[in-house]
């Protein structure tokens, strides 16, 4: 469950936005504040995993609550939609930015980003290789083009199937699912990793080679 803090200084705003933040599944409210001062004593208190912060606040700004903020992930909602305010809130490490008035699905989409992005982070383990980074900044790839001799009907075959399997395959097993060949199987496997939409990471044994297992990204 990711606790968040609600900071609004409009109490019937703030008890607005605890409501849309209550619908969406995995995440809960754990306080609402209505000022700076509130805000960073409620996060020093309670460790919310996210703040929806406001920027008009009645004791300081809201990016100043920003810069103050640390162990902690800030979504900024406001009516400000001046662009040094925007620019100051990407600085300031606000991972989205929210102009009001927003729908209740507005909100949720970005908390359901935020989600994702959090989930990623967590299955990629100690160490990001560059497509694991790649795919939290949503750095856009650069089209493969499909190697002479694989043909791309064959390839959504494969895609298909590594997909559907819900968990990662091994060549042979690839091979044995698509009723292609060993060699063609991993061909292909090669070439949906090389597009991003799959990775391999070795199973080490007791001995000998180690195998390579793909797993689907999508």
């Amino acid at each position: 469950m990711i606790r968040v803090l609600v900071v609004d200084d409009d109490f019937m705003v703030a008890r607005i936005h605890s409501g849309y933040v209550g619908r969406v599944p995995g995440f809960s409210v754990v306080s609402v504040a209505h000022s700076g001062a509130d805000a960073l004593a409620a996060v020093a208190e309670l460790r919310p995993d996210l703040v929806l912060l406001d920027i008009y606040l009645p004791d300081m700004s809201g990016l100043d609550v920003l810069k103050s903020l640390h162990d902690v992930d800030v979504l900024v909602v406001s009516a400000a939609r001046d662009v040094p305010t925007v620019r100051e809130a990407m600085r300031g490490g606000a991972v989205n930015y929210l102009i009001k008035p927003f729908t209740a699905a507005a909100l949720a989409e970005r908390l359901r980003q935020y989600a994702d992005t959090r989930n990623r982070l967590t299955a990629i383990g100690p160490e990001a290789r560059q497509d694991d980074v790649d795919r939290l900044f949503g750095t856009p790839k650069t089209a493969v083009p499909m190697p002479k001799g694989l043909s791309a009907a064959t390839c959504a075959l494969v895609a298909d199937t590594l997909r559907e399997a819900g968990r990662d395959l091994s060549a042979a097993e690839a091979a044995e699912l698509t009723g292609l060949s060993r060699v063609s199987a991993r061909r292909y496997l090669e070439h949906l990793c090389a597009a991003g939409q799959a990775e391999f990471r070795p199973r080490y044994g007791t001995a000998g080679r180690p195998e390579h297992r793909y797993r689907w990204l999508g």
